[in-house]
């Protein structure tokens, strides 16, 4: 039987077989700690009736009006407990979150190289709403796919009709302080 259960600071020390997947997005410890004490109720865990770490969400609520939105910033399942729901679980925990904070949609962003994830979002009934050029940094730049799902508030579906050209990261900073 699975638990989830709210992130904790002693978590901080016990995660890293989640965290040593190569699609995974690591932080910086002041990273996480931002997270846990600007929005604990977006920050859960997956946990094993043994006390093993199976995955966890972090996300936040951002926005202003009608952009007010849930964000995952990261979502991972230890490659010992995929292909059992958990990440649908952890997804429908932070939708619900985000209907309770009235949120109009949930965003995520997702490298376009990583077509299982593409697909499981899909299958949870997201779908693409824009490309981000060089989104990700690293050894090679990879873009990413920014996917959305609306929720209920969103009732004309506003927030999830598509981009038709990509967006470079400076227009994406740009409409994320606006």
């Amino acid at each position: 039987m699975t638990t989830l259960r709210p992130f904790t600071c002693d978590d901080l020390f016990k995660f890293n077989n989640v965290n040593f997947d190569p699609l995974t997005e690591t932080y910086g410890l002041s990273f996480y700690t931002q997270y846990l004490a600007k929005w604990p109720e977006y920050f859960q865990l997956a946990e094993s009736p043994s006390g093993q770490i199976m995955g966890y969400i972090m996300g936040k609520v951002e926005g202003h009006l009608d952009n007010w939105h849930g964000h995952v910033t990261a979502l991972t399942v230890s490659p010992d407990y995929r292909r059992l729901g958990l990440a649908a679980l952890l997804m429908n925990f932070l939708e619900d979150i985000s209907e309770k904070k009235r949120a109009y949609f949930v965003d995520l962003f997702v490298r376009k190289s990583n077509q299982v994830a593409i697909n499981m979002y899909k299958n949870l009934g997201y779908i693409i709403y824009r490309t981000i050029l060089e989104y990700y940094s690293g050894d090679q730049d990879e873009d990413a796919y920014d996917m959305r799902k609306a929720l209920s508030r969103d009732v004309n579906k506003k927030s999830v009709i598509p981009y038709t050209q990509p967006i470079t990261m400076r227009e994406l900073r740009h409409q994320t302080n606006h």
